[in-house]
């Protein structure tokens, strides 16, 4: 048997836009507009201003236990593609095939009645799920366990606070033992405890065998949860591939659209400020005028900044992050301790190395400059992208991929003799 759990073939799903369903108050109003309906459509085969494709020729297949994440921007067709897979709504085109129980967290209280009791809502997502109620009773106390709101069981659902609802709707979606577990942003809605307690059941769940589709704007979540992702762009699917190759494509598209993918960057001076940022750079050697740069070569970042009058305590800082996630935290009083003692007022520049060699994949780096423990004087976020790729030369040292785990790649050198035969 194939371990297919979710095939999706040529999906598209046609919305109509900007305009209300016609009322009928009337019988000669009901008549007149079928009749409408009925004459020929001189635009037929073409798609007026007022539709919009959500999905168009969408194909994917997900196998079983694979946790795979979605990601692209508001309005790139996530919620549309879950809502499909969740059977909440048809397809214009095309067709889903799925292998097994669906249990689905879309928005906050998905399934549920405000007017039944938590304790009544699980039985009923239960039933929903196709369960009998020896299974959802077997599983009853680790739900409510989980959820956290034993105290508020038996109050209509309808009282609970968004964070209530998300903690039992979680709960109920990932013990009641489904085969495909879809999850929206709505995670987002829960702090960061209980974010932290959801991907861990999440993982936990596809130890078990399961399959789990993930939407999130949360890089790093995706990052640590998925081991594939997908990348939708106005209803198409751009990418599908391993969780760190496309979510590289999906900031190399954002920086495109935001016109940032130059190697140098200059920001908009405002005198009034005691110590700014002037402007940034980053370079190697063998390159000065692009921002891709191979994964063993080292990468310099220049920073131009100006102090406009003596200043005690302050510290250029710099964050590096990695597809969204930060990697570390560096000052320019790391190694000179002597630059807290102050600062004469001028134009200044500093250069740095970043750690080689770096895993493939987009960097962005903030800048500040201001007093330690008090705040940024000036900070500029994304001040600068970079991206680095898996074309070394050296043939030697190729098995460093962006596939390997952890955070940074490591080149150690490995002394290994014959020391008895």
């Amino acid at each position: 048997m194939s371990d297919t759990v979710i095939r999706v073939e040529h999906l598209s799903k046609l919305y109509k836009i900007g305009k209300l369903q016609q009322r009928h108050d009337t019988l000669r109003d009901y008549l007149v507009d079928a009749v409408k309906n009925l004459a020929p459509d001189r635009n037929q085969g073409r798609i007026s201003k007022d539709h919009l494709w959500a999905l168009k020729d969408v194909n994917f297949e997900v196998n079983q236990g694979e946790v795979v994440g979605i990601i692209g921007k508001n309005g790139a067709g996530k919620s549309t593609l879950l809502k499909i897979l969740s059977r909440i709504t048809s397809p214009t085109e095309g067709r889903v095939r799925l292998r097994g129980r669906v249990g689905s967290l879309l928005e906050v209280g998905t399934g549920f009645h405000p007017e039944l009791t938590g304790r009544e809502n699980i039985y009923l997502n239960g039933a929903i799920l196709g369960m009998h109620r020896v299974e959802i009773e077997r599983k009853f106390d680790e739900i409510v366990a989980f959820s956290e709101i034993e105290k508020f069981l038996d109050t209509p659902i309808k009282r609970y606070s968004s964070g209530m609802y998300v903690r039992l709707a979680f709960a109920v979606a990932a013990h009641l033992e489904p085969e495909i577990l879809l999850v929206d942003e709505v995670l987002a809605v829960g702090d960061a405890a209980f974010q932290k307690k959801c991907l861990g059941k999440m993982g936990d769940v596809a130890k078990e065998g399961r399959t789990v589709i993930f939407v999130s704007h949360q890089l790093s979540m995706i990052n640590t949860l998925c081991e594939a992702a997908l990348l939708l762009e106005d209803g198409h699917l751009l990418k599908i591939g391993s969780t760190a190759e496309v979510i590289q494509e999906y900031l190399k598209i954002n920086t495109l659209s935001n016109g940032n993918l130059g190697n140098q960057r200059f920001f908009s001076e405002d005198k009034s400020l005691p110590a700014q940022l002037l402007a940034v750079e980053v370079f190697s050697e063998s390159n000065r005028d692009s921002v891709y740069f191979d994964a063993f070569e080292e990468v310099y970042v220049k920073i131009t900044y100006v102090i406009r009058k003596l200043i005690y305590g302050v510290a250029v800082i710099i964050k590096v992050k990695r597809n969204g996630e930060l990697l570390f935290i560096s000052f320019d009083t790391d190694g000179s301790p002597d630059l807290l003692d102050g600062r004469l007022p001028g134009v200044y520049s500093t250069i740095l190395s970043l750690p080689a060699p770096l895993k493939a994949g987009q960097y962005s780096l903030d800048l500040s400059i201001g007093k330690l423990n008090v705040g940024g004087v000036n900070a500029q976020n994304d001040a600068i992208q970079l991206f680095i790729e898996e074309n070394s030369f050296d043939t030697s040292l190729r098995s460093y991929s962006s596939k390997r785990p952890g955070v940074v790649a490591v080149h150690m050198i490995w002394d290994t003799n014959l020391i008895e035969q």
